[in-house]
């Protein structure tokens, strides 16, 4: 096996492993060999569960063995967001209330996987409840970009991306409320899809804001992403918010070819709102141009000011954040960091007409954007600018600081990021495609095909090589 194997994709390990041509033993070890090598430069894990990992790739490889692997999944490490719960392992959303808190029950998420095979390698680093910005006045030091470690990988599913970017996992389950899966994905440069309100379940998962939270995958490719989206995708009667929609066959809609496809642009944001730098503008017309070239239709699609949309979310979002920590806030204040324990006292000083004011407008501005895409197959826009410096964030930047994320939140449609090109800096440019209600399948068909035609997924990050040693993450806590 050539050495890089780190970097194969689920779909190339997956079809290597139900030949048998790939054990789970050694694609288990390639990752804690590399983890030690390479995390202390990056802090993506904070818990690594080894033994579990090692005693699960045993299991696998005589199962695949024996009657060959049961499913794509088979035998494929993973790694989960530090606020999905694993049963006999810690939780600690990185924030020092939860330091010993050990979870008791898989959450959905981490249930699904386990029943296809996947092997769980630890924990990946946030924001604090998935919320606070990066800081390092919490449990752990933030994670770092594996392209310059000096950058930002975004958040708050800031360890998923960064972990599966310098190829310390192939995969990863993040989540988010505004932008915490696809933001962290276009920092890193890898693919991160934030499916449909209701499409994954949150059971099991610390939550951050009730009425936007989603679950979702990153990794490599798109076509990672459905492989790993036919796994966790589905209704699930305990979580109150899940949908009961079919779930379809995600890989099959892959086929390439976008021919036909109908893209709306809203180009009053690009140009009159909110414009990108002009190195983003010139990867995003670029990215454009690609899908001409493979016979898509561009038009132009009218949304509401994308500030509306910002101001909607960050007022559910602290509203729902001090009613799931207020108690803490009030009992024990100094336990929360910095950043965060600004925001939920934010939270606190909305008023019940303020809420539902938020409320009403979101019925809006969800309804505005499914008639846009009634129109149009998909809208594209650029996800973020590329990685700033990891440096402390004022917490009044949640309110400030708007992007093309949120709205997406907002009307709880799936959005796609991947990969768009690098600056001179060598920092990943990204691409965000959002599509209609439950239709997962087209997004990530234009995922697939934009990266088939474009050579951004053969270049990786370049880490030091120091000698081999021990995980900077803290030990695993499990009983597993």
């Amino acid at each position: 096996m050539a050495p890089d194997r780190h970097f194969l994709t689920i779909v190339e390990a997956a079809e290597l492993i139900a030949a048998r041509k790939l054990s789970p033993v050694e694609l288990i070890e390639t990752y804690l060999a590399r983890i030690a090598a390479f995390d202390d430069q990056l802090s993506s894990f904070v818990t690594i569960t080894s033994e579990r990992a090692r005693r699960d790739a045993r299991k696998a490889e005589a199962e695949v063995m024996a009657s060959g692997a049961r499913g794509p999944l088979h035998g494929i490490p993973y790694c989960l967001k530090d606020i999905f719960d694993v049963a006999g392992v810690r939780t600690t959303a990185q924030s020092r209330l939860l330091e010993s808190n050990v979870a008791v029950e898989d959450s959905a998420c981490a249930a699904r996987l386990e029943a296809a095979g996947a092997i769980m390698l630890g924990k990946n680093a946030t924001w604090e409840f998935a919320h606070g910005g990066p800081s390092w006045d919490v449990l752990f030091p933030p994670a770092r970009n594996p392209w310059n470690t000096g950058h930002s990988p975004a958040g708050s599913s800031s360890g998923s991306a960064a972990a599966v970017a310098a190829g310390l996992a192939p995969m990863s389950l993040g989540t988010d409320t505004g932008g915490s899966i696809r933001s962290p994905a276009a920092a890193c440069g890898v693919a991160g899809l934030k499916p449909t309100y209701g499409r994954v379940s949150r059971r099991g998962i610390l939550p951050n804001c009730f009425s936007h939270d989603h679950a979702g995958p990153l990794a490599w490719t798109s076509r990672d992403l459905a492989l790993i989206m036919m796994v966790i995708a589905g209704h699930d009667p305990d979580d109150p918010g899940s949908a009961a929609r079919e779930v379809p066959d995600y890989l099959a809609a892959l086929t390439g070819s976008v021919e036909g496809l109908v893209i709306g642009v809203p180009w009053r944001w690009l140009e009159d709102e909110l414009p990108p730098s002009p190195a983003t503008r010139l990867a995003f017309d670029a990215a454009l141009g690609v899908f001409r070239a493979l016979g898509a239709v561009i038009r132009e699609v009218s949304l509401p000011p994308v500030r509306d949309y910002h101001a909607t979310i960050r007022v559910t979002a602290v509203s729902e954040l001090f009613a799931i920590h207020g108690k803490d806030l009030r009992s024990r204040p100094e336990m929360f960091g910095e950043s965060l324990r600004y925001r939920i006292i934010a939270g606190g000083l909305v008023r019940a007409e303020e809420y539902l004011l938020a409320q009403r407008a979101r019925t809006d501005l969800a309804r505005a954007t499914q008639n846009a895409l009634a129109k149009v197959d998909v809208i594209m826009l650029p996800t973020s600018e590329p990685a700033g410096p990891l440096q402390p964030v004022h917490p009044s930047s949640l309110f400030t600081q708007p992007g093309y994320t949120s709205p997406f939140s907002v009307a709880g449609n799936p959005a796609l990021s991947v990969c768009s090109g690098y600056n001179e800096a060598g920092l990943p440019f990204s691409l965000q495609i959002a599509g209609r209600l439950f239709e997962e399948a087209t997004v990530l068909r234009a995922g697939d095909a934009y990266e088939r035609a474009t050579p951004w997924r053969q270049r990786r990050p370049a880490l030091r090589s120091p000698a081999l040693r021990e995980p900077s993450a803290t030990p695993e806590t499990s009983t597993a």
